[in-house]
């Protein structure tokens, strides 16, 4: 450890290093602990405690989240339902400034997945009609985190992609202050984007609520937005329920750098990213050892007036590195083998090692393109894959919410064609009465 944060100049102990394991944590704090004992009476794991939220809210519906709100937000609720009234109250008492700011990155959303539309198709020929009809969930429930950092933006890159995608109704969950109201700038961003079906509901018991269904919530077809620890082991439980977008656990950047790098944005991206979350993973591969000591020293300047120094020290102490590597080559193996959420190209060429990227949500090219922007004004999506899923996930699109029918419709003339070749597959299986399914339609097709 050097300082706040590690340096690896041992290729080895670096690989050890980025290829472990990024589990969920099972440890909790002090005071959550103690929360959870007064509330179900036991020492209990995260996992079992979503377990038994879920178990609750299926059986029991509004009472259970009433019961849970009182006892992790503070607050009775009555009415989960946000009135459109409250929402444009709210909305209005946000800065022009920053409804500006959220219609702008609105636009810019809309328009970049515009661009990947996917349609039906049906193609005719001699066998017949083949093709696929893609069509969208009929709904979608969105989770919006709240508490100490509420965030519109992930409002805006999930909802965009699923109105894109032509889903009927969007509801939205998002926990409630201690006024019992939601974060205006989660309503402005929901008024913004024209949703009416609003609750003022968090946790694990707002995605088992829209997993299931109660009097007050209906269920949903798929479950989308990210959240903290409880909201991402309710999201695992309830699959197969309902549709997830995916498992988004704490956010990681890895920047790769050389020479041409300023050590002072090699560490403003990475404490922007330190900054989310205890856990958060901010890494740096460099080829420049005067590179990795330098940011080394911005770090600890840059932290010295940062407000939340206090999180970004602990992400950086327990999951952010400085690896220094002989050649660029290095420098993409080792980024593949982390599959980060975020891979920063702070090179003198960037677009001409894109094609080494393997394993990553987004890619930012350059340092005049931080991934800060990506969080906000980019227009992809900024839920992205964690911990290595980029190895076979992708962020958040309009194909998140779109499920595809294939057709089949098999001409007379090709039946013998493709009905034989089925039969000798089906016996070889055997899977007699699927080859019978077959014969007895051969035998009532006169012969082409």
């Amino acid at each position: 450890m050097t300082g706040v944060i590690r340096l690896f100049e041992d290729l080895h102990a670096a690989r050890a290093f980025l290829g472990r394991p990024r589990q969920l944590p099972s440890e909790l704090p002090d005071p959550v602990r103690e929360r959870i004992r007064s509330v179900f009476g036991a020492e209990l794991s995260p996992l079992q405690v979503v377990e038994r939220i879920i178990t609750a809210v299926r059986e029991e519906g509004d009472n259970a989240l009433r019961r849970f709100t009182l006892a992790f937000d503070g607050i009775p609720v009555e009415d989960f339902r946000v009135p459109e009234d409250e929402l444009v109250r709210a909305a209005a008492t946000v800065p022009a400034d920053v409804l500006t700011a959220l219609r702008f990155a609105r636009d810019r959303i809309e328009r970049f997945h515009q661009r990947t539309l996917r349609r039906s198709w049906i193609e005719f020929d001699r066998d017949g009609a083949f093709g696929q009809l893609v069509r969208p969930v009929d709904r979608v429930g969105i989770y919006v985190p709240g508490g100490r950092a509420p965030l519109p933006s992930s409002l805006l890159m999930t909802a965009i992609p699923a109105q894109l995608a032509g889903v009927r109704e969007l509801i939205v969950c998002t926990p409630p202050g201690r006024d019992g109201r939601i974060a205006p700038i989660v309503a402005a961003a929901a008024h913004l984007l024209g949703i009416r079906s609003v609750y003022r509901l968090g946790g694990a018991q707002a995605i088992a609520a829209m997993a299931f269904g109660t009097e007050s919530i209906p269920k949903v077809d798929i479950v989308a937005g990210p959240g903290n620890l409880f909201v991402v082991l309710a999201k695992r439980l309830v699959y197969g329920e309902v549709g997830i977008d995916q498992l988004p656990g704490p956010t990681e950047t890895l920047v790769i750098a050389d020479d041409s790098a300023h050590p002072a944005l090699c560490a403003a991206d990475l404490l922007a990213q330190a900054e989310h979350d205890p856990l958060a993973s901010a890494i740096l591969i460099t080829t420049d050892p005067r590179l990795a000591r330098a940011t080394i020293d911005e770090i600890e300047r840059q932290l010295a007036r940062l407000e939340s120094a206090d999180i970004a020290r602990s992400a950086l102490e327990r999951n952010g590195a400085i690896v220094i590597v002989p050649d660029l080559e290095q420098a993409f193996e080792l980024a593949n083998l982390f599959a980060p959420e975020h891979l920063c190209l702070s090179i003198r060429e960037p677009w001409r090692y894109l094609d080494r990227v393997r394993n990553a949500g987004g890619v930012f090219l350059g340092e005049t393109s931080p991934e800060v922007i990506g969080d906000y004004t980019a227009g992809p999506s900024h839920v992205m894959p964690t911990g290595a899923t980029a190895r076979f996930a992708s962020p958040v699109t309009v194909e998140t919410f779109l499920k595809v029918t294939s057709v089949i419709a098999v001409s007379p003339e090709a039946l013998e064609r493709l009905g034989v070749p089925a039969m000798q597959l089906a016996q070889a299986e055997g899977l007699p009465a699927h080859a019978a399914a077959i014969e007895q339609r051969l035998e009532r097709v006169p012969p082409q």
